[in-house]
């Protein structure tokens, strides 16, 4: 390790926090760079559902990204949807803070959207998380 290292506390006592009894070795990977730099999370959510079910899906989840807009931690709430398959879709979600999806999941409009789409989808829905590069968090 070089003398130049300065650990970051704060992030390691965060991640030791969330560590759900995670082995040690995976914890540096949960200190997450953004938190570290100030920076946007973004949350990219692939989501298939069923053939008969995308029309209300559709409604429902343009409804959610309606009111998670409003939210004070949402900067960004997109919904798209595949062009060759109109049963896959993607929510696209950028985060102010590293708290805000906590709080966004814990709205009245995001548990009612969770519990009226839970039953149409094809298969369970597959999230990952980004770190905001382009633009920076002042639109450069």
């Amino acid at each position: 390790m070089s003398k130049d290292f300065i650990p970051d506390f704060v992030a390691i006592e965060d991640a030791l926090k969330r560590a759900d009894g995670l082995p040690l070795s995976s914890l540096w990977g949960r200190i997450n760079r953004s938190e570290r730099e100030g920076r946007m999370k973004v949350l990219l959510v692939r989501i298939h559902v069923k053939p008969e079910c995308a029309e209300a899906f559709h409604a429902a989840t343009i409804e959610n990204a309606r009111c998670s807009r409003e939210e004070p931690g949402i900067a960004r709430f997109d919904v798209i949807r595949q062009a060759d398959d109109p049963n896959r879709f993607v929510l696209i979600e950028a985060y102010r803070t590293p708290d805000a999806n906590a709080t966004h999941r814990e709205t009245a409009h995001y548990k009612t959207w969770r519990t009226t789409v839970e039953s149409m989808m094809a298969e369970p829905r597959v999230g990952t998380w980004h770190d905001s590069v382009s633009p920076d968090d002042e639109g450069r």
